[in-house]
C-alpha cells in the first residue's frame, strides 16, 4: 500500500479546494450508495479554520492542532483521507471523561498527557470523524491507521488516541481494527414525520401534553417572546448580545467565559450563516437570553446557550421546543440538543448511545482500559433500556 500518513499543524495547510474534495460516509461506507460530499457543519473547512484563528484552540488552550492526513506517496501526493485531531494536555471540552485513566497512569509514575483526541473541539455530537476520497473504501483507510498506530504515538509523542463521537458503524470498523469501544447516552428528538408541532404533542401521552402546554404558557406570562433568525436575518448586533450571554452564563456556572471566544461566533456568520439559526428571547422588548444552533440538512445541533436573567422555563423554550418546532418545519430528522441530561426525556428526546473508540501505547494500560470497558459497558447498556421507560409516548405508555 503506497500510502503515507502525515499531521498538519493548522487546517491552512491544505487548500480549501482540495479539503473539499473528501467525501463523508453516511451508516455503512463501504457501500458506495451511500456515500456523500460532507455536509456536516463541524468539519466544515470554515468551522475548524475559525477554531484556529480565533485561538479557540492552540496557544494555552490544550487543544494543538495536530491534523492527521493520509496521502499517496510521491509522485501523486494524492489526498486520500483526513481526521480532525488535536493534542491534549487536559481532558476538558471532550464530554468522554476519561480523567480516572489520567489518575491510574499518574500513579503509576506515567505521563497520560499529551495525548491525541480525534474529535471536533468542545462538541459531543455524533458524526464523520474521517473524511476520505471516495475512490477508496473506508474500512481499508481505518486498517491502515489501525496498523500505523504504534508510529504515530511514538511519532507525536502521546500516551494515546482517542477517536471520540463517531458513528456507529465507524465506531464497529475501529474496534475489530483494535481500538477498544466505549459507549455513553445521549438525548436526541426524532422527527417521526410529523407535519405540525401538534402532530408531536399529539403522540405524547395526555399528562406529558399538559406539562409541556403549561410549561410553554408560563413563558408568555412572564411577558417573555422568543423568536427564531436564520442565515442573514441574524446581525453582527445579535451575534453580539448572544456572545454576551453566553460568557455570563459560562461564567456563573464555570468560573470562566467559555470555552469559544467572540471571534469565533462572528466568523461563523461570516463564513456558515447558512448553518445557523439563533433564538432571541426578549421580556418587555428588552433581549434577555439568546441560544445558537447549528444544522444541515440531516440534523439541528443545540450547541451553546445563555442569558441574563433567570426567567422560569425560558432554557427548555429556547433550546429545546423552538428546536423542535424548527425541525417540523425544515423537515429536518434529527435534533441533537446537548450532552447530557435527563430532564430530556419527559419531553420527547430519546435516548441513544454514543461511541468512542482507544488505544494506549502503554500494553498494561491498554488492556487495563478493555478490561474496564468491559466492565462498564452493560451499565451503559442497562442506563440505555432504563431511560426508554420514561419516553413520554402514547405508544411507550402502552408498552409499560
Amino acid at each position: 500500500m503506497n500510502w503515507q500518513w502525515t499531521s498538519i499543524e493548522s487546517i491552512l495547510e491544505i487548500s480549501a479546494e482540495e479539503y473539499e474534495t473528501l467525501q463523508s460516509g453516511a451508516e455503512h461506507p463501504s457501500t458506495k450508495a451511500l456515500q456523500q460530499q460532507n455536509s456536516n457543519p463541524f468539519l466544515k473547512y470554515a468551522f475548524l479554520s475559525n477554531l484556529e484563528a480565533s485561538g479557540s484552540v492552540g496557544g494555552e488552550s490544550g487543544w494543538q492542532t495536530k491534523h492527521i492526513l493520509i496521502r499517496e506517496q510521491s509522485p501523486s501526493n494524492k489526498l486520500i483521507a483526513f481526521l480532525p485531531a488535536y493534542i491534549k494536555t487536559h481532558s476538558y471540552g471532550e464530554y468522554v471523561f476519561d480523567h480516572s485513566w489520567a489518575h491510574a497512569y499518574q500513579q503509576h509514575g506515567l505521563n497520560y498527557y499529551p495525548k491525541l483526541s480525534i474529535c471536533i473541539p468542545f462538541t459531543p455530537v455524533t458524526g464523520p470523524r474521517l473524511l476520505y476520497c471516495g475512490e477508496y473504501e473506508l474500512t481499508s483507510i481505518i486498517e491502515y491507521l489501525a496498523s500505523q498506530k504504534s508510529d504515530i504515538m511514538e511519532t507525536l509523542e502521546i500516551s494515546s488516541i482517542h477517536c471520540l463521537f463517531s458513528e456507529r458503524q465507524i465506531s464497529q470498523d475501529f474496534k475489530r481494527a483494535g481500538f477498544h469501544q466505549r459507549q455513553s447516552v445521549q438525548f436526541n428528538w426524532y422527527n417521526k414525520a410529523y407535519s405540525t408541532y401538534a402532530d408531536f404533542t399529539d403522540s405524547l401521552t395526555a399528562r406529558r401534553r399538559r406539562s409541556i402546554k403549561k410549561e410553554r404558557a408560563s413563558i408568555a406570562k412572564q411577558r417573555v417572546k422568543v423568536s427564531r433568525l436564520v442565515a442573514k436575518e441574524i446581525s453582527t448586533n445579535d451575534m453580539q448580545f448572544f456572545y454576551m450571554c453566553y460568557q455570563q452564563t459560562y461564567l456563573k456556572r464555570s468560573g470562566h467565559h467559555g470555552y469559544l471566544n467572540g471571534e469565533f461566533f462572528h466568523g461563523l456568520l461570516a463564513d456558515m450563516p447558512d448553518n445557523l439559526m439563533l433564538v432571541i428571547a426578549k421580556c418587555d422588548d428588552s433581549p434577555v437570553a439568546a441560544a445558537l444552533f447549528l444544522y444541515d440538512k440531516n440534523g439541528l445541533y443545540g450547541r451553546y446557550w445563555g442569558a441574563l436573567k433567570e426567567i422560569s422555563g425560558l432554557h427548555f423554550e429556547a433550546c429545546y421546543y423552538q428546536g423542535i418546532e424548527f425541525c417540523i418545519e425544515n423537515k429536518i430528522d434529527m435534533f441533537n440538543p446537548g450532552t447530557q441530561g435527563e430532564h430530556k426525556i419527559l419531553r420527547g428526546f430519546e435516548p441513544r448511545l454514543c461511541y468512542s473508540n482507544h488505544c494506549m501505547s502503554e500494553p498494561a494500560f491498554d488492556d487495563a482500559v478493555k478490561d474496564f470497558l468491559q466492565r462498564e459497558t452493560p451499565h451503559i447498556v442497562d442506563y440505555l433500556e432504563q431511560s426508554k421507560e420514561l419516553l413520554p409516548f402514547k405508544s411507550q405508555e402502552t408498552a409499560n
